[in-house]
């Protein structure tokens, strides 16, 4: 392959390579291996934080990881850059979260800490009543979802200094407020996680996303922009669709993305992310 012809490939995760129970349909993970063994580059470029790409991704086989939204960049276990929010504004938002008992994670490289009582609702979420509804407990029992396994519950101190970033779940304050409460410390977005609730977000540290990690990292690797290729969902992959050469969503995506996207595929469900390798021939699968 000449060098030109090769190209790197930016995927988010949630909603484009893994669904809501937390799986990679097969036909997304043949198409990733297969790329590779075309000597195509595939990095994740997700929110998620690295403690949260379980070996389950991993093992599909990546370049490397740009996590965080864009705040940690990895190239094949070498740490190009790591961006961590200070000590004070986690202490700030600790606070501020307890204070009107909305629930929470924060979001490190080493694990993700789970506020008090984030655990029920999640699994209220996930499983529905599982207190009193058998059909819900028999859903929580027989098909445990990898994220509430992969959360740590009982640290008696969250003020931690390795923050990448945060998310809150289902407020029942206003976005707006818990905008406002934060302005000039942290960018304060909707979540990329549907499941979670209209009233959930993501607290980022300002000026970081996904297209910025990805000119740094093109930057590292001498590579040129002309030769990439990204494909997400939520409207945390804007700045990288419009930023790469070829921008695809999938065709659940956020009707903002869909509007700037350069391609629009069917829905993981429906085979998107590989039928967009296929068009797009990165992969030799018919």
């Amino acid at each position: 392959m000449n060098n030109t012809d090769r190209k790197i490939v930016f995927i988010d995760i949630d909603g484009t390579l893994v669904d809501d129970n937390g799986h990679v349909p097969e036909s997304a993970a043949l198409a990733c291996r297969q790329a590779r063994e075309n000597n195509h580059l595939l990095f994740l470029c997700t929110g998620r934080s690295k403690a949260e790409i379980y070996d389950s991704i991993w093992d599909i086989g990546f370049d490397g990881l740009i996590g965080a939204g864009g705040g940690y960049v990895e190239i094949e276990n070498e740490v190009l850059y790591h961006k961590k929010v200070q000590p004070e504004d986690v202490r700030h938002m600790v606070d501020f979260f307890d204070r009107h008992g909305i629930q929470f994670y924060l979001e490190s490289n080493a694990a993700l800490y789970a506020s008090a009582g984030l655990r029920p609702q999640l699994e209220q979420l996930i499983y529905g009543d599982v207190q009193n509804d058998p059909a819900a407990r028999q859903r929580m029992e027989q098909m445990p979802h990898p994220f509430i396994a992969g959360l740590t519950y009982g640290e008696s101190n969250l003020y931690k200094d390795d923050v990448n970033k945060v998310c809150f779940l289902d407020s029942p304050l206003p976005f707006e407020q818990i905008r406002e409460e934060f302005e000039g410390k942290f960018e304060v977005i909707q979540c990329t996680v549907p499941m979670f609730g209209p009233n959930s977000g993501e607290l980022m540290i300002p000026g970081i996303h996904k297209a910025i990690a990805i000119a740094d990292l093109l930057d590292h690797l001498q590579l040129s922009r002309e030769q990439t290729i990204a494909i997400g969902d939520g409207m945390n992959d804007a700045e990288m669709l419009e930023y790469c050469a070829i921008g695809i969503a999938m065709g659940n995506a956020r009707p903002g993305l869909l509007e700037i996207a350069d391609d629009i595929t069917d829905t993981l469900e429906q085979d998107g992310l590989y039928k967009s390798f296929v068009k797009y021939g990165l992969t030799d699968c018919k």
